[in-house]
């Protein structure tokens, strides 16, 4: 028993040691799983979760919002309304804010601070914005009221650092969009940079074609041969020209032989069709010389100072040439065409064969009539003046009201009465008179025939000392055409003596047509005035300064220089009014003081704008279109609705020189099949 009971207290005491043998490695589990946690989070310091999160708390959200309302209620005199209304639209938690937060998560790119672009973004540390924020949120918190408390837990209020990183988002904002505009007017000046480039490059492009890119779609070179023969050419004859000076005969000799051929090949051909079919070759035969001649003679300053001389030679040559093309311009515009002097010849024989009894008109009784149509055509072209009568007529609504006065020289008096008996107008009447009949017309009642009769008027029409060649003397060319010596065009500034029974009469020039019917032209109220006509001031070269010497004080004291010009051609001519304001002395008294053309060159068109100075009513301009004797330009709509067409200029439509486009509207009234004119070989 008793060694059963040392058995058994020997088996105790082993078990007692193995107990205490465990007690060890029980405390240490106790000390880590229990003690160790709580030892961290106080040294860590307790952090209360959100109370909206607690599921024990059954009131959490009644907590919450009596916190938030005296979170607010606290906030109010410290931070705006709109802050306060961010602060709580972007509340996370309404725990105390701690730093741990900060440093176990990642902060957002908005935190991102100038000078710390290229850091590495996945250092979540940040310790130079953390202590921004410290430092935001002190100095924020300074002289404020202490945020409440509740219970053993602080409330404290997240915007100052919320407000700091909205600061750095607009501050970065700011900076984008500085960086955004810097490179914007980068971008526009090196836009306008190019442009000035592209700009510049358009003095060397072609007159008119401003967009470079058309070099590339158009065909400016359609007769490039051509033009590489004449290039061909005038290098060959520069460098003809230095081989000369320079001795060298060999070359010399080459190129006067391929010149002489190229020549020959490009003949008068304008185009490259035209070229005779040897020119490839002979273009090759020039290339191989004038590299040969630029090897061996080619100097830099001798061939500009050549090229010089050839360009201003070719310059004299222009202006010559285009000196004689004004002369021959005007000398055509004052010839009379064969076939029209053929025609008046004709018709002059015709007539005086003609018994006396079937030279008169009928309808005589309308002369002096007037309450019919009158016109007053003053010409000694008989072509002219039928299809100013035809066309008036044919256009006419009551041809038998309309009565036609012509008045031409001694020369045409006999060739105009034979065309209109021989081409009856209809019921139209029609006189024709001789100015040299006109006895009142002579050099003591008018000044012009005075001063056509003077010595001096002779000299300067007449002198033997003329220059005779083209080029020389054209200027003052036109002033000496034969018709200023004519008193058919001065004739006009004497219409209540020709037509001492009429009240108002048309005048119409014989290089016109006429379009519609004219018969509104006597209803139109002159307002008092004297003559109706088209002002013309719509260029500058149609006004007063143009036609006048204003260098004279007689002329720049009684006129305007800048007043708008009319046009002779188409005039209505109150006689009436005319013999009141005596016209014809007003015009005679400028005429005397013209004597030495000090006041206007010769013409009627400068001295009518004298006389009617003031008492012109200007009419609509679709009544007289002006221009088709020099502008080559008109507006085709223009042509169509006038009432009379007018070719003034020296391109009259009975010459050769007349343009094509505009000759159709008169040659339409003539009759090319009639005899005399198939005689005389008029044709279209």
């Amino acid at each position: 028993m008793a060694l059963k009971r040392g058995l058994s207290g020997s088996g105790i005491q082993r078990n007692k040691g193995s107990i205490c043998e465990f007690r060890v490695p029980i405390f240490i589990l106790l000390f880590f799983a229990v003690v160790a946690p709580l030892l961290f989070l106080a040294g860590r310091g307790l952090h209360t979760p959100p109370l909206s999160d607690r599921k024990d708390f059954p009131n959490g959200r009644q907590i919450v919002d009596w916190r938030e309302r005296l979170a607010v209620k606290h906030l109010k005199p410290i931070f705006s309304k709109e802050v306060i209304d961010t602060i709580k639209a972007n509340t996370d938690d309404v725990g105390p804010w701690s730093l741990d937060l900060i440093r176990k998560n990642s902060l957002s790119s908005s935190w991102k601070v100038a000078g710390l672009e290229n850091s590495d973004q996945s250092n979540t540390t940040f310790e130079e914005p953390i202590q921004a924020v410290l430092d935001a949120g002190k100095e924020i918190s300074q002289g404020k009221k202490e945020v409440p408390r509740i219970g053993d837990q602080s409330q404290s209020v997240d915007s100052p650092a919320k407000l700091f990183r909205r600061q750095l988002r607009e501050k970065r904002r700011e900076k984008r969009a500085t960086l955004l505009v810097r490179q914007d007017d980068e971008v526009i000046v090196k836009l306008e940079s190019a442009a000035i480039e592209r700009s510049k490059s358009v003095d060397s492009a072609v007159l008119g074609k401003y967009s470079l890119w058309r070099r590339d779609n158009e065909n400016e070179n359609s007769d490039s041969t051509v033009r590489l023969m004449r290039d061909q050419m005038i290098m060959a004859r520069v460098y003809s020209s230095i081989a000369k000076e320079k001795n060298k005969v060999e070359v010399y000799q080459e190129l006067s032989v391929r010149l002489k051929e190229s020549q020959r090949a490009l003949g008068e051909a304008i185009t490259d069709a035209d070229l005779h079919h040897s020119a490839p070759a002979k273009i090759k035969a020039m290339g191989q010389v004038l590299a040969k001649a630029r090897d061996e003679i080619y100097d830099c300053k001798l061939v500009t100072r050549k090229l010089r001389a050839m360009l201003q030679s070719a310059d004299e040559q222009v202006r010559s040439l285009k000196k004689q093309s004004t002369f021959l311009s005007q000398l055509a515009a004052k010839t009379v065409p064969n076939g029209i002097h053929c025609l008046s010849m004709r018709l002059t024989i015709g007539y005086y064969l003609l018994p006396l009894e079937k030279r008169k008109f009928p309808n005589s009784e309308n002369l002096e009539n007037p309450m019919l149509y009158h016109y007053a055509l003053f010409s000694d072209n008989v072509l002219a003046a039928s299809v100013v009568v035809n066309s008036t007529i044919t256009n006419a609504k009551e041809p038998e009201k309309h009565v036609f006065h012509l008045v031409t020289d001694k020369l045409n008096f006999g060739a105009m009465n034979m065309w209109f008996l021989l081409n009856s107008p209809g019921k139209a009447t029609i006189h024709v008179e001789n100015v040299d009949e006109f006895k009142w017309l002579n050099s003591s009642y008018c000044p012009v025939l005075r001063q056509l009769e003077s010595a001096a008027m002779k000299e300067y029409y007449f002198k033997a000392d003329h220059p005779t060649t083209l080029s020389a003397g054209s200027s003052n060319l036109k002033y000496r055409n034969p018709k200023y010596l004519s008193m058919l065009n001065h004739l006009r500034f004497y219409l209540p003596q020709v037509y001492p029974k009429l009240d108002k009469i048309l005048f119409l020039d014989d290089d016109i047509v006429v379009k519609k019917d004219l018969t509104g032209l006597w209803a139109v109220n002159l307002q008092g005035k004297v003559n109706g006509a088209v002002e013309t001031c719509g260029q500058s070269f149609h006004r007063f300064d143009k036609y006048l010497n204003f260098s004279n004080p007689n002329i720049a004291k009684n006129f305007d220089p800048n007043a708008c010009g009319w046009a002779y051609g188409m005039n209505v001519f109150d006689l009436k009014v005319w013999k009141k304001k005596d016209i014809t002395g007003i015009y005679h008294k400028w005429q005397n003081m013209n004597e030495e053309r000090v006041l206007w060159k010769l013409g009627t068109l400068p001295p009518g704008l004298i006389t009617f100075y003031g008492l012109t009513h200007p009419l609509s301009k679709s009544w007289h279109v002006l221009g088709l004797g020099y502008n080559p330009s008109i507006d085709r709509s223009e042509i169509e609705n006038a009432a009379v067409i007018h070719y003034n200029g020296n391109m009259k439509p009975w010459l050769e020189i007349a343009m094509a486009k505009y000759r159709p509207y008169w040659t339409k009234y003539i009759k090319y099949d009639h005899p005399y004119l198939a005689n005389c070989n008029l044709s279209e």
